[in-house]
């Protein structure tokens, strides 16, 4: 039963070795199902000489291969339109959602009725634990159409009784309107979108931010919010709380959910998705443990369209705790990338994330607005790491400070970098996820 403090207090508060035999006994229920239904997984656990037998307990699962969106993208190519992953009957899918990806071909992931309601569940457990709540009025500034973080959200908006106002993106003077005449407290967007409409409410509306009332900024669907530098920015342009959240488009809206302590994301997933991390390189499977880094690998636990197993990610996180004075038991974690945006230069891996925090961190001398420019395809980059950033204010001929930034980057990423200063509002600005990279190769 709902308490103040929990949306689900048994399963948030559930013991780990309660939650362990409550994800084996879901596990081996979805194992049974992807054996008898999904002929992409028959063929895969055929290749790799496994049997359903094989699967005992949750050490087992590193047996089990991996899935990767390429092959995901493959399966819809050979037979669409949801692919030979798919594991419903379509008369049973009573919803679509898409992602697009780098190659821009759409990827479609369907969904059952009793998967929407899983899903309703699991970001409502998100939105509850960073904070929303019955009395909250939210504007909604992220995507509304076939984007997995838009009908959903309202789904679980309205699940913990709060007042959804879907406004979407490309609406930043109704976001103006609708905020003040709806006394809205809450918004739900992108950091890019948020530090954007922040610049927006000052140059076009001439107002402070803090005059809008909003005691909640609600931000997803990219690394930035949990960033230090960037969280101080959002807080003081906002004067608002700023929590984030991390889904995925193939596994769930919302898997995890910062609570107030504001110091990680609570796994919000528990009984409908199992996660691994992984080191990137060499696939093992790392503790799950304070100081942790890795890749992130999801595992449905209850999924009746297309459930995947061990599927990789590519967001790279950091495991900050397993335990929390909000009394949720779940572990705590930070996205600080993905492994596909990974750079590497004289043998270090750099994510432009962490450039951006560097950068961000001499504001307000700076906007906190990066582009990285590469010359060639990467990973590899020849350096110098060349990096352009935003000065807040005046002229963008500052050599002291163009210098502070070159050096701050090659003290804490140990890389050498170039750093060119470019006025205010000259990089562009994204409603939805920022781009931080610019391939110069490409034209």
């Amino acid at each position: 039963m709902r308490t103040e403090q929990y949306l689900d207090p048994e399963i948030e508060t559930m013991s780990p070795a309660a939650l362990r035999q409550l994800q084996v006994q879901k596990l081996s229920t979805q194992l049974d199902y992807l054996f008898a239904r999904s002929l992409f997984y028959q063929d895969k656990f055929a290749a790799a000489g496994l049997r359903r037998a094989d699967f005992r307990s949750l050490d087992d699962l590193a047996r089990f291969p991996f899935t990767s969106k390429e092959e995901l993208r493959e399966s819809q190519l050979a037979s669409p339109p949801l692919g030979r992953h798919m594991a419903a009957d379509m008369v049973d899918v009573v919803r679509l959602h898409s992602s697009t990806g780098t190659t821009g071909r759409p990827s479609f992931v369907g969904v059952t009725r009793k998967d929407a309601q899983c899903w309703t569940n699991m970001t409502a457990r998100s939105f509850y634990t960073q904070g929303i709540r019955p009395s909250d009025i939210v504007i909604h500034a992220a995507g509304l159409t076939m984007f997995v973080g838009g009908l959903p959200s309202k789904d679980a908006m309205e699940l913990i009784g709060a007042t959804f106002v879907p406004l979407g993106t490309g609406a930043s003077e109704k976001v103006v309107l609708y905020a003040r005449s709806l006394g809205a407290n809450v918004i739900h967007c992108t950091p890019s979108y948020a530090i954007y409409l922040a610049e927006y409410i000052r140059r076009e509306a001439k107002m402070n931010p803090r005059d809008f009332g909003i005691k909640k900024l609600v931000c997803g669907a990219e690394p930035g919010a949990g960033i230090p530098s960037i969280r101080a920015k959002l807080t003081e342009e906002w004067g608002a709380r700023v929590t984030e959240g991390l889904g995925n488009a193939d596994m769930g809206p919302i898997i995890f959910g910062e609570c107030p302590e504001q110091t990680g994301m609570h796994y919000c997933g528990q009984e409908y998705v199992y996660t691994e991390i992984i080191d990137p390189e060499t696939g093992a499977v790392l503790p799950i443990e304070s100081g942790v880094s890795g890749e992130l690998v999801y595992t449905s636990l209850e999924r009746e369209c297309v459930p995947l197993l061990r599927f990789r990610t590519r967001d790279r996180v950091s495991i900050l705790a397993t335990s929390c004075n909000c009394g949720r038991t779940s572990y705590k974690m930070r996205c600080v990338g993905r492994t596909d945006d990974m750079l590497i230069v004289l043998g270090v891996n750099v994510f432009p994330s962490a450039v951006r925090d560097i950068v961000s961190s001499f504001y307000p001398q700076v906007t906190g607005e990066i582009q990285i420019l590469l010359d060639q395809p990467g990973p590899g980059v020849k350096p110098p790491l060349k990096v352009v950033a935003e000065c807040a204010n005046g002229s963008a001929d500052q050599p002291v400070l163009k210098k502070q930034l070159e050096d701050k980057i090659k003290g804490m990423l140990t890389v050498p970098a170039s750093v060119q200063l470019v006025p205010a509002g000259t990089l562009p600005r994204f409603e939805m996820k920022g781009q931080l990279i610019k391939k110069l190769y490409e034209g």
